[in-house]
């Protein structure tokens, strides 16, 4: 495996220990908070610094990925699952309705994905639950009108065909033929995609919309450090550089498996 997918792939697997046993990196409460050692730099006590209320930065970063994480992948399963459900509704549906639910996709998709998930959230109100919904309708679009262009492809293939010609039902054809040939994006879309959530996560939570303190979340973490710039830089550099990271290694992860699929690399 090479070094550029190796070192992304290591650090996407570190992640997915903060997230699932978060222990195994840090044996400190990153809600724990000690005012005689706030602000404390990066040092032998602790590695990432202490924040203003004296919590440790480095497990308040490995927990925190718990809660940026969790957001990011259920709204991105929500929204690729009912992305492939629209599209599907849109491909294999009569022309009219096919008209309003593209023409739907392609409003949706002229806003940026931030303003789309502000404007649900302005309904909706603040909150974890919220916010995964918010992203998930921001990003379903996307999987909606890949889905919907694969669909009109697939149902006009010769085996769709014989398989109408034979009698079977549309139900049947639909998921034992078209539906397993329409997802051949969907991994590469998804993996790109969870990089964009995480993005959205944290720029929600940063605007107070997420988790609220004293909650370890990475964007929440950078409005509170937003503060102490100028006398604590660590306080808000680790977590830019975690979702900074994440992002990239899912971006890089993403675009391999676009090469793969698209038959560039071996």
């Amino acid at each position: 495996m090479p070094a550029r997918i190796l070192v992304p792939a290591a650090f996407l697997t570190l992640l997915a220990l903060a997230v699932a046993v978060p222990g195994l990196l840090t044996g400190v409460d990153p809600l724990s908070a000690d005012p005689l050692r706030a602000l404390t730099p990066p040092g032998g006590a602790h590695w990432f610094g202490s924040d203003h209320l004296g919590r440790d930065v480095l497990s308040r970063v490995v927990y925190g990925a718990r809660h940026s994480l969790t957001i990011g992948v259920s709204a991105t399963a929500v929204a690729v699952t009912s992305g492939i459900l629209l599209g599907l509704a849109a491909g294999l549906s009569p022309k009219w309705l096919d008209e309003a639910l593209a023409r739907s996709f392609d409003v949706l998709s002229t806003l940026p994905e931030l303003l789309l998930a502000l404007l649900v959230i302005a309904i909706t109100g603040p909150g974890t639950m919220n916010v995964i919904f918010a992203i998930a309708v921001a990003q379903i679009p996307n999987y909606a009108r890949v889905i919907r262009a694969q669909t009109f492809v697939v149902r006009h293939a010769g085996y769709v065909e014989q398989a109408v010609t034979f009698g079977r039902s549309r139900a049947v054809i639909t998921a034992q033929h078209v539906l397993p040939n329409v997802l051949g994006p969907i991994p590469v879309l998804a993996t790109i995609g969870l990089g964009q959530a995480v993005i959205g996560a944290s720029g929600l939570s940063f605007l107070g919309m997420g988790p609220q303190p004293p909650a370890a979340e990475w964007g929440a973490m950078l409005a509170e450090a937003r503060n102490y710039l100028r006398v604590a830089w660590w306080e808000a550099l680790f977590p830019g550089v975690a979702i900074t990271l994440t992002v990239v290694c899912l971006t890089v992860i993403g675009r391999r498996l676009q090469h793969r699929f698209e038959g560039r690399t071996p």
